[in-house]
C-alpha cells in the first residue's frame, strides 16, 4: 500500500508540475501577442497589414516562408542585409520595387519575436473565419437633455388644470343662468339700451377673471411652465449632439474605418500617446493614395475628393512630383470641449482600454461623421460611476512601486507618479 501511495504522489506531483509549466507558457504566449498587437500597431500598420498588400507585403505567411533570426535580423536592419548580400533580402527588395524599409533596431530580439507571435496569431484567426460581431462598446452612459419626471409632472398638472377650470366654468355658467332668471327684466333692459349680447366667450372671460383664486392658480401654472421650458433651455446650452459640419474633402469613415478596416490609429495617432488624437496630415493620406485613385470609379479619372489632396499638396500625379505651394486642408472640428475641461485621449485610450466607439459612437459606420454623444459632465460621470479601472498596465504597476517605496520611508519623486507627462505642463 505504501508503494502504491507513493508512486501516486509522485505521479500527482508530475502532473502539478506539467499543467503549471503548460499555464506558465501559455500566460506568456498570450502576452507576448498583446505586447506585438501593440508594437505592430504603432510601429508597423503604416506600411504593411496582415492579410492584404499594402506599401509593403501582406505579412501572413512570413514565419513559414523565413527563419525567425531571418525575420528578426530583417527587421532590425533591412538594408544591412541587402548589403551583405542575402540572397532572400536582394530578391525581396526587388520584387518591392526597391522600397526602403524603416530600421527598427530600438527594438529588442524578443519584442520582434512578440511583433511575429502577433501576426502569426492574427493569420491564425483570419483562416479560421472572419469574427463575429465588431463595433465595440458604444455603449457609453446615455444622458436625457430633461428630466423625464419634471416633464411628465408638468403634463400631469396641466391637464388637472384645464379639468379644474372646466369644472368651475359649467359651475359658474350654471350660477350665471339662475341669475339671469332671478333678474330677466334687468338684463333684458340692458341687453336692448346696449345693444349688446353677450356671447360664451364672454361670460367664461367675465367669470374668470371675477374668479381670483383661478387666476392665481392659471398664473402660478404659467409661471411654472416657463421656469420648466427656462431650465430646459439653458441646461442644453453647449450641447451639440448631431453636430455634423459640411468638411473640405467628402472623407468616408464608412469606407476607412468599416469596409477597409483600418485601425482609428493609423490616421488618428495621438490618441495613444498624446492629450489629443490629431488630425492626421495629408501625407499621411498619401500613404495609399500616391497610388490608390479610385480611377475605376469615374472613367479612369482620379476621384475628385482625391483629387482636392492632391491640390493641397500641390501634388503632380502624372509626374509624381511635389510643387513648392502647398496649402493646408482647412478641417471643421466637430468635437469640441469647454476650455476648463480637461480630456486626455491616451489616458483613456493607452490606460483604461477604451475603444474609439465609446465616446464617438459607430464611427466605421459614418459616412459623414457627426457629433454622437452629448459630451456633457453628467454623461461623463455616468460613465466614471460604471466603468471598471483596469489596473492591468504600467501605469498602476508605477503607482504601486511608487507606493511601496514610501512604505520604506523611501523618497517620492514627481517623474515616478507621471509628473514628466507633456499635459501636466502644457495644458
Amino acid at each position: 500500500m505504501r508503494n502504491i501511495s507513493s508512486v501516486l504522489g509522485r505521479l500527482a506531483k508530475s502532473v502539478s508540475v506539467g499543467l503549471m509549466l503548460v499555464f506558465a507558457v501559455t500566460m506568456a504566449h498570450a502576452q507576448d501577442v498583446k505586447e506585438g498587437e501593440t508594437l505592430f500597431k504603432s510601429k508597423c500598420t503604416t506600411c504593411h497589414s496582415v492579410t492584404r498588400d499594402m506599401v509593403g507585403p501582406a505579412l501572413a505567411g512570413m514565419s513559414e516562408r523565413h527563419s525567425e533570426e531571418w525575420l528578426v535580423a530583417w527587421i532590425k536592419n533591412s538594408q544591412a542585409m541587402i548589403a551583405s548580400g542575402d540572397e532572400v533580402a536582394v530578391q525581396l527588395f526587388n520584387d518591392w520595387n526597391k522600397l526602403v524599409m524603416t530600421s527598427f533596431t530600438d527594438l529588442s530580439d524578443d519584442q520582434i519575436k512578440s511583433i511575429i507571435a502577433y501576426v502569426d496569431a492574427e493569420e491564425a484567426k483570419a483562416a479560421a473565419g472572419p469574427a463575429e460581431g465588431s463595433a465595440g462598446g458604444a455603449a457609453g452612459a446615455q444622458s436625457s437633455d430633461a428630466n423625464l419626471l419634471m416633464i411628465l409632472g408638468l403634463v400631469a398638472i396641466v391637464v388637472l388644470s384645464i379639468i379644474v377650470i372646466i369644472v368651475l366654468n359649467r359651475v359658474i355658467r350654471t350660477l350665471e343662468k339662475v341669475v339671469a332668471n332671478n333678474q330677466a327684466a334687468i338684463a333684458a333692459a340692458q341687453a336692448e339700451n346696449q345693444g349688446y349680447e353677450e356671447g360664451r366667450f364672454g361670460k367664461f372671460a367675465r367669470a374668470f377673471v371675477r374668479n381670483k383664486k383661478l387666476v392665481g392658480f392659471a398664473v402660478l401654472m404659467f409661471v411654472a411652465f416657463l421656469g420648466v421650458w427656462g431650465w430646459n433651455a439653458m441646461w442644453n446650452v453647449g450641447v451639440h449632439t448631431g453636430y455634423q459640419p459640411v468638411q473640405p474633402i467628402k472623407f468616408s469613415h464608412q469606407i476607412h474605418a468599416g469596409v477597409n478596416q483600418i485601425e482609428c490609429q493609423y490616421c488618428h495617432g495621438g490618441a495613444y500617446k498624446s492629450k489629443n488624437a490629431s488630425i492626421p496630415s495629408a501625407n499621411v493620406c498619401m500613404n495609399c493614395h500616391n497610388t490608390v485613385t479610385a480611377a475605376d470609379q469615374y472613367d479612369g479619372e482620379t476621384s475628385p475628393e482625391i483629387a482636392k489632396i492632391y491640390k493641397a499638396l500641390d501634388y503632380d500625379p502624372a509626374t509624381r512630383e511635389y510643387g513648392d505651394n502647398p496649402k493646408p486642408i482647412e478641417w471643421v472640428r466637430i468635437h469640441n470641449l469647454p476650455d476648463f475641461a480637461y480630456f486626455n485621449h491616451s489616458q483613456h485610450v493607452t490606460v483604461a482600454g477604451v475603444e474609439c466607439q465609446t465616446c464617438h459612437g459607430p464611427i466605421e459606420s459614418m459616412e459623414e461623421v457627426y457629433q454622437y454623444s452629448p459630451l456633457t459632465m453628467k454623461w461623463c460621470v455616468d460613465c466614471h460611476k460604471t466603468t471598471e479601472v483596469n489596473t492591468n498596465n504600467e501605469y498602476y504597476d508605477q503607482l504601486i512601486e511608487a507606493h511601496e517605496k514610501l512604505k520604506k520611508g523611501e523618497k517620492m519623486t514627481a517623474a515616478m507618479i507621471g509628473g514628466l507627462e507633456c499635459g501636466k505642463c502644457h495644458y
